[in-house]
């Protein structure tokens, strides 16, 4: 398979699990679920779903789930990263993790980390992690 054709086979795979998680999700107050799923820097695929609780500043983001599911299966490092999102019985929408999640990715995933997302229409954007979070603080500052 030419290595083109690689790529996109591992990150239809990214996607993938970032849609399963999805459908886990627990967002009965927005009803906006969001899935994510990380490629570690061994290839193993670790995903996340959003969890919401009635105290709004106590929700998980998926991203966040998805860091943990990483750091528990003993792995510390991000490659990658794909995040989709949308109204529960709705299309997925283009959806970047917030300010807080680039900021765990940052952690784990440094500057050249790549953040993929999927547009309604299914096209994907693919940003370093530097284009989401410019002049970031990371553990190389401490």
């Amino acid at each position: 398979m030419p290595q083109s054709a690689t790529a996109e086979v591992a990150l239809d795979a990214l996607f993938a699990a970032a849609a399963a998680a999805r459908t886990r999700a627990y967002a009965p107050y927005s009803r906006f679920l969001v899935g994510a799923a990380i490629r570690d820097g061994d290839g193993r695929i670790h995903a996340g779903c959003n969890v919401e609780n009635a105290a709004y500043p106590l929700g998980t983001c998926a991203e966040a789930g998805a860091i943990a599911a990483m750091v528990l299966a003993g792995s510390t490092e991000i490659a990658e990263i794909a995040v989709v999102g949308g109204p529960e019985h709705g299309a997925e929408l283009l959806c970047p993790p917030c300010g807080g999640c680039r900021q765990k990715i940052r952690e784990f995933g440094g500057l050249t980390a790549r953040v993929h997302l999927r547009e309604a229409d299914g096209r994907v954007r693919t940003l370093t992690l530097d284009d989401l979070l410019p002049i970031s603080f990371g553990p190389e500052h401490l």
